[in-house]
């Protein structure tokens, strides 16, 4: 006769060890894994944060050196066209110029964003810092493309006259520095977006 041998059971408590082990061992995977992530994002928002101070500063450059002075003068008129002559495009030059500087001032904590990957507090403070400089970057850029628009296209009810038609130099040089502060914007908009990816990754 075989006489069987009842099968035994796991205990309870061995299969809670072995629930332990498992939520442990998830645990230390993703906690592996998010850092790399975030250091990853950290790299591209410092990339991004470069090409951004490439377009502001190329932009304020582009229009604070615009001018242009037409072959025929008279005795008492000379006609010259420089983008001080008009307001907008003062604040376009100077909203761009802070605006580079403030990204240059940034690095110092994208690179410690590196370094360290669960910082939570200083990422906070670049969202609200970048949205504050985005809004700032987009007022001068708005208001210049008014202006260019305008300098292009003119306006019959204001009298406004397309003074491109005269001073095609100079009106190529302002539509040109807008497309770096466009540019420049659109990036804010991903750093932005790429800094509260982190900082959700962080919580979790």
């Amino acid at each position: 006769m075989h006489i069987e041998r009842p099968k035994q059971i796991p205990s309870q408590s061995f299969q809670r060890k072995m629930k332990a082990t498992m939520s442990e061992s998830s645990e230390l995977k993703s906690s592996k894994t998010k850092p790399g992530v975030n250091r990853g994002l950290s790299i591209l928002d410092f990339i991004l944060r470069l090409a951004a101070i490439v377009g502001t500063l190329g932009s304020a450059i582009a229009m604070g050196t615009t001018n242009q002075t037409l072959p025929f003068v008279t005795q008492f008129i000379q006609f010259r066209a420089e983008y001080n002559d008009i307001p907008m495009f003062t604040f376009f030059v100077v909203a761009n110029a802070i605006v580079s500087g403030y990204l240059v001032l940034s690095l110092p904590f994208s690179i410690f964003h590196i370094l360290r990957n669960r910082a939570h507090g200083t990422r906070v403070l670049l969202v609200f810092l970048d949205g504050g400089m985005m809004a700032l970057l987009t007022s001068g850029a708005s208001a210049a493309a008014a202006i260019v628009y305008l300098a292009h296209k003119g306006n019959a009810k204001t009298n406004w006259l397309a003074v491109c038609q005269q001073f095609n130099s100079f009106c190529e040089r302002i539509s040109g520095s807008l497309i770096g502060s466009f540019a420049a914007i659109i990036l804010f908009l991903v750093m932005i977006f790429l800094s509260g990816v982190a900082l959700s990754r962080c919580r979790r």
